[in-house]
């Protein structure tokens, strides 16, 4: 099985080229890939397959099959999307430019030169109201938010380093029936904010694109004047700008190996 690996602000994926949507991806088959000491090692999959391959009514011509590392289907994911926008234009199968790409969520308007950062036009985050996670017995109240996925996004006071993440945040599940992403973040200036992220099956990654999304709208309680946010992930540093009508997500979008696995691995 052929596989490029890459991250976005080391948010790291493994891309599987899949054009003709041949490949059976059990959920164990991605769980072996993302092991980081048995497999390739990621916070996710990205499977690349044409929409017609993959029966996906969307007006693009490339639909990302996103997986989390415990082989769950995902609808969205912001560093994936760059990611995958970039293995594209890389591998010649889409031309530098501006486009759109089928994802559970919907379609996302990617935008990318032969290298450098993408954008990526993300929809308009909706606040649903308040939530609260807990975390190491402390209590942190939050702001519910969807990105096409959802997302619980907390303020704290502190510097977001000093939490320990190594156990996932507790949260109502009658409140998230599908799991939530929990983001837990502080301001450091005029629009710009410190985050870290547990992602529902995944742990805790170095970034999260759809949750610097949710963070900055949270953070700027629903106004959306065309601002640029300043978001800092344990990985990188993202921007974000809510209109009012979208959003837009850039950052930085690596791809750093490829090859082929055993015969018989998986």
């Amino acid at each position: 099985m052929r596989f490029v690996k890459g991250h976005g602000t080391e948010n790291d994926f493994v891309i599987l080229p899949d054009p003709d949507g041949v490949l059976d991806l059990t959920p164990e088959a991605v769980a072996r890939l993302c092991d980081r000491r048995a497999g390739i090692g990621a916070d996710g999959v990205l499977r690349a397959v044409r929409t017609k391959a993959a029966d996906v009514d969307a007006d693009a011509e490339w639909f990302m099959d996103y997986r989390n590392a415990d082989g769950g289907i995902a609808e969205m994911c912001g560093n994936g999307v760059r990611v995958f926008a970039r293995y594209l234009v890389d591998a010649g199968l889409a031309p530098p430019g501006e486009w759109d790409l089928a994802t559970r969520a919907g379609l996302r308007r990617v935008t990318l030169g032969p290298s450098g950062d993408v954008r990526v036009e993300m929809g308009r985050p909706r606040l649903l109201g308040p939530g609260e996670a807990t975390l190491a017995g402390a209590s942190f109240a939050g702001e519910r938010v969807s990105v096409g996925n959802p997302h619980l996004a907390c303020r704290v006071s502190e510097p977001v380093a000093a939490l320990d993440l190594s156990r996932a945040p507790d949260f109502d599940p009658a409140v998230f029936p599908a799991g939530v992403n929990v983001e837990f973040f502080r301001g450091v200036g005029e629009r710009h904010v410190e985050m870290r992220v547990y992602e529902r099956g995944s742990g805790e990654t170095r970034s999260c694109g759809t949750g610097t999304v949710a963070v900055a709208a949270a953070a700027a309680g629903g106004v959306a004047d065309g601002a640029e946010w300043i978001v800092d992930v344990p990985g990188g540093r993202v921007t974000v700008v809510l209109d009012g009508e979208t959003s837009y997500l850039s950052g930085p979008a690596v791809l750093v190996a490829e090859g082929e696995t055993r015969p018989g691995w998986l």
